[in-house]
């Protein structure tokens, strides 16, 4: 049997995180699953669907076995977005899980993180298996029933 080769998921680059006592590095997440929620407050279907569906995941899951990691990533209306403005929506929208300010890039609207993963925009769900590997990568909504499968995969995959 052919072993699938699955791309490492790059490292974040944060300016701030929110809702997180220290700072989270992926390599600190190793042995865990996951969940990378890349929003805008501003977005739409971010609001609709996205974030519902961060929320659900960090419900279903244990948080020492499957971690919700939101990425609130900018590229438009950067003056509307800012910290106050996203941690009253963090208060609003009751996201208790960590939420990564995505570090803006020096030239152009991109952020770093953002960039490092090639996503077409928000909201953009990523999942990371235990070693650190991206299995999915989905711009727009996906089916919950999806999600919740390959996540359950994922965790029965052994780690090390």
């Amino acid at each position: 049997m052919n072993a699938v080769a699955y791309e490492r998921a790059p490292s974040w680059s944060v300016s701030q995180w929110m809702n997180a006592r220290d700072d989270i590095t992926l390599e600190s997440l190793r042995g865990s699953v996951v969940a990378l929620h890349a929003f805008q407050m501003l977005c739409p279907g971010c609001v609709s669907h996205g974030i519902p569906q961060a929320k659900a995941i960090h419900a279903a899951f244990p948080p020492d076995k499957v971690r919700v990691i939101g990425l609130h990533s900018v590229f438009e209306h950067h003056e509307a977005m800012g910290p106050v403005a996203l941690a009253a929506f963090l208060s609003e929208y009751r996201l208790g899980f960590p939420v990564a300010v995505d570090q803006p890039a020096a030239q152009g609207p991109i952020p770093l993180t953002m960039q490092a993963y090639g996503m077409q925009g928000t909201p953009t769900l990523v999942l990371i298996d235990k070693t650190g590997h991206i299995r999915l990568h989905h711009f727009g909504q996906l089916d919950d029933l999806r999600v919740g499968a390959v996540i359950g995969q994922l965790l029965t995959e052994p780690f090390g």
